[in-house]
């Protein structure tokens, strides 16, 4: 071999770049606002995993439209919404077909509605 040297340093390489520090960092601690607003922490969360379907008309069969701040206020209030992203139950959770949301955007939702459902 004519570069065991190069060899060396390349299997080094591979080892640290793949390491952390602690297992903390594995784990998202993005920790929840002290009060989760519409427009801070759930319209993005509609917008990226909902509007696709509950736009303005719902398509692909969706009841409701969740276009605006009043839309999903109401859908909390009335129409399950947080049931229905917090579900297991594949033919019942949303968004439909998909994989549920992750924890962490579930928790803001409820918190959202724990904190009074604040548009601002």
């Amino acid at each position: 071999m004519k570069y065991p040297h190069k060899l060396c340093i390349i299997c080094i390489l591979i080892c640290f770049s793949c390491s952390n520090t602690s297992e903390e960092d594995l784990i998202d601690a993005t920790p929840i606002p002290t009060t989760v607003t519409y427009i801070d922490n759930v319209k993005s969360i509609i917008d990226n995993n909902c509007i696709s379907c509950h736009s303005n008309p719902p398509i692909n069969g969706a009841p409701i439209s969740l276009v605006t701040f009043d839309n999903v206020k109401s859908a909390v209030e009335n129409n399950g919404l947080i049931d229905r992203i917090s579900s297991n139950d594949q033919g019942f959770l949303m968004p439909f077909g998909g994989p549920r949301l992750p924890q962490t955007l579930i928790d803001l939702v409820v918190q959202w509605e724990a904190d009074g459902l604040l548009e601002e």
